[in-house]
């Protein structure tokens, strides 16, 4: 099963972000139940390995998290791929992080090392952008240069990702509060 742990959003953030997307008019928006800050993505798992997984995610304590949103960016190069909100790196997220990444070790689920760069998906472009898309993007971009959000994370979940044509669709297998 492909899966991956993140954090779930608030209504009110989810609602931000949405407002947000509206005058970006490439490429294909990311829906508001999609929206989600990945802590560690799993890739396929054997379903006993994220029952077990399950258990130990189970027993983290970590208290809420303060979320901020500061600035958009591109992921892809000079083409881009992908839109998204930065979040802030702090202590506390990359003190969950680094526990979710060690929960999946102790379950068996081996994660590539890879840099921390807090972010929530937007908006997703095709690989070849047509004459003037990218010109869109960076106007957007422009537009939307002082864009901030602050939000609390009061949970992190285990998700289960199908993918279909018309994009992934993202279910929770199981939510673990924030509470220390």
């Amino acid at each position: 099963m492909r899966a991956f742990v993140g954090l779930p959003l608030p209504d009110a953030a989810l609602d931000a972000l949405e407002r947000l997307q509206e005058p970006l008019t490439v490429g294909r928006h990311v829906p508001a139940e999609n929206m989600h800050l990945t802590l560690a993505f799993l890739d396929d798992q054997p379903e006993a390995a994220l029952q077990a997984l399950h258990q130990l995610l189970a027993e983290i304590r970590v208290l809420p998290l303060t979320l901020t949103f500061s600035g958009l960016d591109t992921f892809g190069g000079k083409s881009p791929r992908v839109l998204a909100a930065e979040v802030q790196k702090t202590p506390e997220l990359s003190h969950l992080r680094d526990r979710i990444r060690s929960a999946c070790r102790s379950a068996g689920i081996e994660l590539p090392r890879e840099r921390f760069r807090p972010h929530v998906t937007l908006a997703r472009f095709p690989r070849h952008l047509e004459e003037g898309q990218v010109e869109k993007i960076a106007c957007f971009l422009s537009g939307a240069a002082g864009f901030r959000l602050e939000c609390e994370a009061e949970s992190f979940a285990l998700y289960q990702s199908t993918l279909a044509p018309e994009g992934a669709r993202y279910d929770i297998l199981a939510e673990y509060p924030l509470e220390g």
